[in-house]
């Protein structure tokens, strides 16, 4: 018998300027997870990345744990999540880091004001987040 893959998700706008300079970095981030879950010696998970509309209108999706990358005004789950998940990590002006800390909701979003400031939030979510996201991802 087969076993059943699980799915970490990561979520770009459909914008095209988000398939431009968003798309990169969810694949970067792509290959940051798949990293840590080897590491972790699991070999069941899928980490795909979609657009917002994608992810928006299939309920099944939104049940999987989700890192969305880009601002509110390229990532329509980036501004749906924008008032519900708390900030992580705020450089005010510039970048934003959000997720629950306590990791109770399997969830993240990483936007900045720019195409640049944006990349600066992927790469602090990978520097300061991802291992224990991950972790939980695999407890859960």
């Amino acid at each position: 018998m087969k076993t059943p893959r699980k799915r970490v998700l990561i979520v770009t706008g459909a914008h095209l300027d988000a398939e431009m300079q968003d798309r990169p970095l969810a694949y970067k981030l792509r290959e940051a997870v798949r990293r840590a879950l080897v590491e972790r010696g699991e070999k069941h998970f899928e980490v795909v990345v979609c657009s917002d509309l994608w992810y928006l209108n299939n309920e099944e999706l939104r049940r999987e744990p989700t890192v969305s990358i880009g601002g509110p005004t390229r990532n329509a789950l980036g501004a749906h999540l924008a008032d519900k998940v708390p900030s992580a990590l705020v450089i005010e002006g510039k970048l934003a880091v959000q997720m629950d800390v306590e990791l109770s909701e399997l969830v993240a979003s990483c936007w900045g004001v720019d195409s640049g400031a944006t990349a600066g939030a992927v790469d602090a979510f990978i520097e300061r987040y991802l291992e224990e996201f991950v972790g939980r991802v695999v407890e859960k």
